[in-house]
């Protein structure tokens, strides 16, 4: 199957590939190409910029998260565009754990047969730049890697001392981009800021991207990408007649999804209804709710100010409405999350509370369902992720917990999952098709239905 396709991946974070990456999709657009884009790992905030630029939902392509297989089967799936863009993430190599380069963007450029273009950050060296691009393209046997992005370039003549220094490495240079304030983007304490967030990043992120877009070689970029190594074809999935409806919560506080969730449900007959827990009064009429991760203690204060929205979701939990809950989700079915200056009241579900805290717990978890769930009828080893700032106080002694973890902090020592009645809240994020929790959940609500 011949895909055209890129990768964009950077030598460490924060070198640009996310603007850089968003340019190359705004430059192919204005060239008449219909552009896919994929982020590599478990990121939800990445996507919503190549997603704003792209008009397209964007795939996240994590092997740990997915396994090979799955991620080359979404990849071939997804890939409906005339090209599909992967943006990197973090370092090329850098993988699970210190010295392998499982899941990493290499492993995942390796899986997809893609060629790479290397963002590098030159604005504090010279001809010391050619010595990384050798040691990226010697490190592995098949770096995969295509071409060379300089960006933060501070003058003509430090363009030119880098551009000799790399004639050695004889790989191309794409693009170099000028060292410029305006090219920053906005970010808090789990990275960048969702565009959903803020109307003006959308207009940002576009003014970005025209600016790039004309430092870019953009003729050599299309010639890479059209020489795509063919890729086995993989078989359309099925979609179920529609049976249930899932009401989906999604507005500025609650919007960390995987896109393959969301389809995985409505492949299993799944309506989804989405509403907002800020704004809405009402969550429409649904046998399922599923609440994602995100940012409750930014929009602490109006969380807590609609309160009729706090108390239909109570009362739907303790009337057993299969519920699903990661992170920013969890959070909110608390009693309460308190930020540095004030405590907001939540829905009050968990005999808990929320504290934001100043440590960052991002990891990729690693353990076994042993309670069944609204989403798992029996015991089985799981892989996620999680990435969070809060931590929950005050547990109640009687708490029950679905998740004994073997890798990753969860909500205490070693457990994750708190289940109460029919809803199921985790810290960790889960990918559905890493086994059968969306057939599971789409059952539960189609039996609640019935009930």
């Amino acid at each position: 199957m011949q895909i055209p396709r890129i990768v964009l991946a950077g030598t460490t974070s924060g070198v640009g590939k996310t603007s850089i990456t968003c340019s190359i999709i705004h430059a192919l657009q204005n060239r008449g190409y219909s552009v896919q884009p994929f982020k590599v790992g478990p990121d939800y905030i990445d996507p919503s910029y190549l997603s704003s630029i792209s008009k397209c939902e964007t795939y996240n392509l994590d092997v740990w998260l997915m396994g090979k297989n799955q991620v080359l089967n979404s990849f071939i799936l997804n890939s409906k565009s005339n090209v599909s863009v992967i943006e990197g993430l973090m370092g090329y190599y850098d993988g699970f754990g210190g010295d392998s380069n499982y899941a990493s963007t290499h492993h995942v450029a390796s899986i997809t047969k893609s060629p790479v273009l290397l963002v590098l950050d030159a604005s504090k060296t010279a001809r010391s730049i050619a010595a990384t691009v050798l040691g990226f393209q010697k490190f592995h046997r098949n770096s995969r890697i295509a071409g060379i992005i300089l960006n933060k370039i501070a003058s003509k003549k430090h363009e030119l001392l880098c551009k000799s220094a790399l004639e050695k490495t004889k790989i191309p240079i794409i693009g170099t981009i000028q060292k410029n304030p305006i090219l920053n983007l906005e970010s808090r304490h789990l990275g960048l800021i969702s565009t959903l967030d803020k109307n003006s990043l959308k207009i940002q992120i576009e003014k970005i991207s025209k600016i790039i877009s004309k430092s870019l070689d953009v003729n050599q970029i299309i010639r890479i990408m059209k020489k795509p190594i063919p890729l086995p074809k993989k078989s359309k999935s099925i979609h179920k007649k529609l049976k249930t409806t899932i009401a989906v919560a999604l507005d500025t506080s609650f919007n960390f999804y995987y896109q393959d969730n969301l389809e995985s449900l409505q492949r299993e007959g799944a309506n989804l209804q989405f509403f907002s827990p800020v704004n809405d009064k009402k969550i429409p009429k649904c046998d399922g709710l599923y609440i994602g991760g995100g940012f409750p203690e930014v929009l602490g204060n109006s969380l807590e100010k609609n309160t009729v929205m706090k108390k239909t979701i109570k009362k739907l939990a303790e009337d057993d409405l299969p519920i699903y809950a990661e992170c920013g989700g969890l959070m909110y079915l608390t009693k309460s999350i308190t930020t540095c200056d004030k405590k907001h009241k939540m829905v009050g579900l968990f005999d808990a509370e929320t504290k934001m805290t100043n440590k960052m717990r991002l990891n990729y978890t690693k353990g076994k369902i042993t309670q069944k769930n609204t989403i798992s009828e029996k015991s089985h080893n799981f892989q996620g992720h999680e990435f969070h700032y809060s931590q929950l106080d005050s547990i109640s002694s009687d708490s029950k917990f679905a998740y004994d973890l073997e890798i990753g902090e969860g909500i205490k020592k070693h457990q994750d999952g708190m289940l109460l009645h029919n809803t199921l809240a985790s810290y960790g994020h889960l990918y559905f098709d890493s086994s059968n929790y969306a057939q599971i959940f789409v059952k539960n609500c189609i039996n609640y239905s019935r009930s």
